[in-house]
């Protein structure tokens, strides 16, 4: 039944048939969009209306009512009158007055129009809105479940029998086959990795690729009968590079290569002379992998430009050893003066003395090139050869320095000073043949000081003397060959050349920086030593040059030099101290005293020569004549920090009681030093005495009330008494008193650790870096508040809002030691060192990382260099320092107490 064909399929339509209009489907408007439906009028209505129309306008007639007119077509009266100025001006003014009651009224009209279209949406919603909602609900549809829905299915005609469709197909000419055959022709250039890339956006054409891997294969397999039959020789190494590099060209490389052949075949008709031109054509057909064809090219540009040395040059490159040496050899004969062409023939040559041959042949024909010369005396082994060819080098080429310069050189002293006579007399304007002659007096032992002012003084008078930075450039570069009196005297001659008497110090300064920049010391000592010469009572500059001697310098010259700059700068104590500590390290205890000796008769109320004084007869232990020279000192340098290691000096020694006494008779002078607080408050907790150790912090809280450690050391004496409420209220009150400080925001943090309150701990920590947002302090501690996952992004952020605090720096390197990355833990490290080397804790750190994992070198070089910048700081460094058990122990000692005492690595 429902196999049988339908009697109407096949047929025509009936006349007004519409498909679809059964079902509604005429169009994509619905009824929803047009409203609820009318019947429309009939004929005979609308035949009745217009008859109706027409009797109306007849008993009208033609008499327009005035309602109906335009008021602004003026008709009637007034129509033929002049429209004037007046009028203009008139119409003017209404417009403007009815535009400004349009404007007052747009409000009230666009929101009338608003509502309107809002209602009328309400009344007659189209379908898109509708089903607006349904719409952005399919944002949440997945691939799977829109991928399930059904296909609509068109149901007409389902039983149709499909009509069988004949393939047709088109003849193809012959002319599309040999085109076809060379699109797919293969080459062998190699590429950088071996295969060739298509270019984005083109289809592969795998017809093409399988033909060319067919025709490859066939090379392959005829080179390997030809080699099994004893004809060739494949390289291994050579025949694998070569199967990775088949590529196979593409039509657009084709037709690329295509019209570059063509545009520069024109190139070469147009003008066969140029070679430029024959060049480019042969280097196409290399790169489209024509070898042959490049040579034949070539070769023709060669025979139409003779003269050309380039277009010669690159017929040598594109043909084997043997042709090229005979291309040069015919290049030669055409151009027989080209320095390059020879100089490639020499290259071709594999033995010294064929290059030597070549190079004397093309000498005879060239005899003034300076290369030529230069590549016949490098070719030579024999010195006497190599002179008696530069000999005849400066005959025939006497205006090349270089050639002067080789020649004296290779002389004795006395043969190498006539031919620098020689040279000069020849170049007057040389200064290199100048400094010749002061390298070589200087190695032979002779003096140059006056040879180098004569020098500078003839140069000067020319155009082409060199500036004042230019000479103390050459300075340098006569230090660096070793010739440092030459050096030094250039300085002592140039030094001062067009500078101004008030710009003096401050240029030289400049210079002797530059040259430390540059490691040039020896130029930086000469030009110190003439700015003392010139400014021996400036303690600036004998303190950059103390420096400079202590750390580049040798020991006995950096003694010289202090003997010499307290003559000058008596009052100057820095070097007065210096010279006493060098002593002092050096092991010569009795001479650091007399240099102390003396010091007290220039400086005899300087507290730091009194303190030196006293350190190193502590450390050396005589404490007997330390307690005596601070005695003299209260009474002839009296100062706060005197009275406070006189205390300090009697509590290493175990006398607490006068200890106690010199802190009463020193806080009657000085009430508002807090040190002497501090110390008299630790010294009451030592003993037990908490109510008179509170008592004595309550008072010092009243003198000293911008004091961040003595607030520190009040609240943790509350803390350890067991009063946490009354620390946390001495830290509030400290906070108000002193806001900004980081010191007593990380107490009021870690006191809320100790007391196993986190949550809170980090609350204040958020408040501290609100308070003092830069601070490398809190932030190093706010990265161990977080989670081990949040610490890299929180480290991240310090980073940046502490401008590289040598804290942050050190916790940054403790984040990668634990995650095992050694070799960026330890940079980091070095980078806290440079960050801030006065920190102690960050050798600290340093230190206890290389124990775990550095060797002994390391471990010792960072010794050598903590030694060197002498910490003194830091919150672990400061702990071990000054506690009394490691009093007078040398630095080294207290760097490893220091690491010893740091909290483990730990990153839970």
């Amino acid at each position: 039944m429902f196999g049988a064909t339908k009697d109407f399929l096949g047929k025509p339509a009936p006349p007004g048939y519409i498909a679809g209009l059964g079902r509604g489907a005429t169009g994509f408007t619905t009824r929803s969009d047009i409203g609820p439906a009318s019947e429309g009028p009939t004929e005979a209505d609308i035949a009745r209306l217009q008859e109706q129309a027409r009797r109306k306008a007849a008993e009208d007639g033609d008499d327009d009512d005035g309602r109906f007119q335009d008021p602004d077509n003026e008709t009637g009266l007034f129509n033929t009158a002049p429209y004037e100025a007046d009028d203009e001006e008139a119409d003017q003014i209404y417009d403007a007055i009815d535009a400004k009651l349009d404007e007052r009224r747009k409000a009230r009209r666009e929101a009338r129009e608003k509502e309107e279209q809002e209602k009328l949406n309400k009344e007659r919603p189209k379908i898109q809105d509708q089903f607006a909602d349904l719409k952005r609900g399919l944002n949440a549809v997945s691939t799977e479940e829109w991928e399930s829905l059904p296909e609509v299915g068109n149901i007409a005609g389902r039983n149709r029998k499909k009509a069988n469709m004949r393939e047709k197909f088109a003849p193809v000419p012959d002319s599309l086959l040999p085109r076809a055959q060379e699109e797919m022709a293969t080459t062998l250039d190699a590429q950088p990795n071996g295969l060739a890339t298509p270019a984005p956006g083109t289809m592969t054409n795998f017809r093409e690729i399988g033909e060319a891997n067919k025709q490859v294969l066939g090379m392959r397999l005829d080179r390997m009968a030809d080699s099994a039959s004893g004809k060739t020789t494949i390289d291994p190494k050579g025949y694998l590079t070569g199967l990775n590099s088949v590529v196979v060209k593409s039509a657009a490389e084709i037709g690329d290569l295509k019209r570059a052949r063509d545009l520069l075949k024109s190139v070469i008709n147009t003008n066969p002379k140029h070679a430029p031109g024959w060049i480019a054509a042969a280097r196409l057909e290399e790169h489209a992998g024509k070898l042959t064809d490049a040579r034949q090219i070539i070769d023709k540009g060669c025979a139409e430009c003779p003269k050309a040395e380039d277009i010669w040059l690159e017929a040598a490159r594109l043909n084997n050893t043997e042709n090229a040496k005979k291309i040069l050899a015919n290049a030669v004969k055409q151009i027989p003066q080209s320095v390059k062409i020879w100089l490639h023939a020499a290259q071709l040559e594999t033995t010294a003395k064929a290059k030597k041959t070549v190079i004397r042949r093309a000498l005879d024909y060239v005899p003034n090139s300076v290369k030529l010369w230069k590549t016949a005396v490098e070719l030579e082994d024999d010195p006497n050869n190599a002179r008696i060819l530069l000999a005849r080098a400066v005959e025939l080429v006497p205006l090349s320095v270089e050639l002067w310069i080789a020649l004296a050189r290779l002389e004795t002293y006395e043969n190498a000073q006539k031919v620098l006579n020689q040279a000069r007399a020849k170049i007057p304007t040389s200064h290199e043949i100048w400094i010749t002659a002061f390298c070589l007096q200087e190695a032979n032992d002779k003096d140059v000081e006056k040879l180098v002012a004569n020098a500078i003084k003839k140069l000067s008078m020319m155009e082409s003397a060199l500036s004042r930075d230019q000479w103390l450039e050459e300075a340098e570069k006569c230090e660096k060959n070793g010739f440092i009196n030459t050096c030094q005297a250039i300085v002592r001659a140039t030094v001062g050349m067009g500078i101004e008497e008030a710009d003096l110090k401050s240029t030289w300064m400049e210079d002797a920086e530059n040259a430390i920049a540059h490691q040039s010391y020896g130029t930086a000592r000469a030009i110190y030593a003439h700015a003392l010469r010139t400014f021996p009572s400036k303690k600036s500059i004998w303190r950059r040059a103390a420096l400079l001697e202590k750390a580049h310098g040798t020991k006995e010259s950096l003694e010289e030099l202090l003997e010499r700059s307290v003559k000058y700068c008596p009052q100057a104590e820095f070097l007065w101290l210096m010279g006493a500590k060098e002593r002092w390290i050096g092991g010569d205890v009795p001479g650091a005293r007399a240099i102390l000796d003396a010091a007290f008769g220039a400086n005899p109320n300087s507290e730091q020569i009194w303190l030196a004084a006293v350190k190193l007869e502590a450390e050396n232990g005589e404490h007997g004549r330390a307690e005596m020279l601070l005695s003299k000192a209260r009474e002839k340098a009296d100062t706060v920090k005197v009275w406070m290691k006189s205390a300090v000096l009697e509590r290493q020694l175990g006398k607490i009681p006068e200890a106690l006494q010199l802190l009463d008779q020193g806080l009657v002078k000085y009430p508002n030093a807090d040190k002497l607080w501090m110390i008299r408050g630790q010294i009451l907790v030592d003993r037990g005495d908490i109510q008179k150790a509170r008592e004595n912090y309550i008072k010092a809280l009243k003198s000293c009330s911008k004091s961040a450690p003595l607030w520190i050391l009040a609240s943790r004496l509350e803390e350890k008494a067991g009063l946490l409420t009354k620390a946390r209220a001495l830290l509030d009150k400290a906070r108000l008193l002193n806001p900004k400080t980081p010191e007593l925001w990380l107490e009021s943090v870690r006191i809320e650790l100790r007391g196993n309150n986190a949550n809170f701990a980090r609350t204040q920590m958020a408040k501290a870096l609100q308070e003092c947002p830069t601070s490398g302090l809190l932030w190093s501690e706010s990265v161990w508040l977080e989670t081990r996952a949040q610490r890299k992004g929180k480290i991240v952020d310090a980073l940046k809002k502490s401008e590289n605090s040598a804290h942050v720096l050190i916790t940054a390197a403790r984040l990668f030691w634990s995650d095992r990355q050694v070799e960026k833990a330890r940079s980091w490290f070095l980078r806290a060192e440079k960050a801030d080397s006065d920190l102690g804790d960050a050798w600290a750190w340093h230190y206890k990382f290389e124990v775990e994992h550095g060797d002994e070198a390391r471990k010792k070089d960072l010794v050598m260099r903590c030694k060197a910048s002498e910490p003194r700081h830091g919150e672990y460094w400061q702990a071990v320092a000054k506690d009394l058990k490691n009093a007078g122990k040398p630095l080294d000692e207290i760097l490893v107490l220091a690491a010893a005492s740091l909290p483990s690595n730990t990153v839970a």
